[in-house]
């Protein structure tokens, strides 16, 4: 499998993401406390853009490989 996302990454499939070029602060938590309905509010909108992401298994799966702690990635969170 790593090899596959080497070579997945290498093809760019970040480059058809959905999320690509919106604001990253909806995908990963502030640098301050953040209420709870603040922030499933704020998943519930990233998730919604990863629904329709034409690489969102890749994205996932990418996540998952290199151990990601942080962030919503392929449409689910921590």
């Amino acid at each position: 499998m790593v090899d596959r996302m080497r070579t997945e990454w290498s093809w760019g499939w970040q480059f058809e993401a959905a999320c690509r070029g919106t604001d990253s602060t909806l995908y990963f938590a502030p640098n301050y406390f953040e209420r709870r309905e603040e922030k499933a509010a704020r998943e519930a909108k990233a998730k919604t853009i990863c629904t329709a992401c034409p690489v969102r298994l890749p994205c996932l799966e990418y996540a998952l490989e290199i151990r990601e702690a942080h962030g919503i990635w392929g449409g689910l969170n921590e």
